[in-house]
């Protein structure tokens, strides 16, 4: 075979792996938008607690019932932040969930959306489906949204580029992706000091945690 014509075969292959390697490895574009600021509790707060959630991830189902327990609990005392960390590559709806609260949010209702997500009825159902858009649709209704501009908002760049803001947000932490993960006023928590002698989520090591951040402050 010509030389020739294996040299620019072999140009091809190279450029056609050089192009492979450089988009697979591109950051999602965001626009110009911001992470987002999805917050409740006392948000004047000292003390923050930040999580990075998946909404398809079943580790993040079942840390929800503590965190709204703890929620509930230091509501008074501590601001509590949700950002998406939607993992895609293992959940296929992870990102659609995202878009759901999202869109929700556009009409003040994110962590109404939040709960109906997590909800464990709701979740075992969306979580798993092949198209959970009439899930969420129904979410929507439920709660009172103008579903045609929640369809709208679902499907818009702006929602899309808020959530990978996000994930541009936590690449910058430098801790690998993972859901759910948390950083109390910035300090990365390993999960594994979040659960008890049964490796289930616990309430009193989240309050544990927390009590300790609290005292750190009023001392300062």
């Amino acid at each position: 075979m010509d030389k020739r014509f294996l040299g620019i075969i072999a140009a091809i292959l190279i450029i056609f792996v050089g192009v492979v390697a450089f988009t697979g490895n591109k950051t999602p574009s965001t626009g110009n938008a911001q992470p987002t600021n999805h917050t409740t509790g006392k948000t004047t707060s000292s003390v923050t607690l930040v999580e990075y959630g998946d909404y398809e991830c079943p580790a993040c189902e079942s840390f929800q019932p503590v965190v709204n327990q703890i929620t509930a609990k230091y509501s008074d005392r501590v601001k509590f932040q949700f950002r998406n960390l939607p993992l895609s590559s293992i959940h296929p709806n992870a990102f659609a969930g995202a878009r759901a609260a999202e869109a929700a949010d556009k009409q003040g209702k994110f962590w109404q959306m939040h709960e109906a997500l997590y909800q464990n009825s709701n979740w075992s159902q969306w979580s798993t489906s092949k198209d959970p858009n009439p899930f969420f649709e129904q979410y929507a209704q439920q709660l009172g949204l103008n579903v045609t501009t929640f369809k709208a908002d679902f499907a818009s760049s702006a929602v899309n580029d808020s959530i990978n803001a996000d994930i541009a947000a936590f690449k910058k932490t430098g801790q690998q992706e993972a859901t759910p993960t948390y950083f109390l006023n910035g300090t990365y928590i390993s999960n594994s000091n979040l659960l008890d002698a049964s490796n289930q989520p616990s309430f009193d090591a989240f309050a544990k945690l927390l009590d300790a951040e609290l005292a750190k402050k009023a001392t300062n």
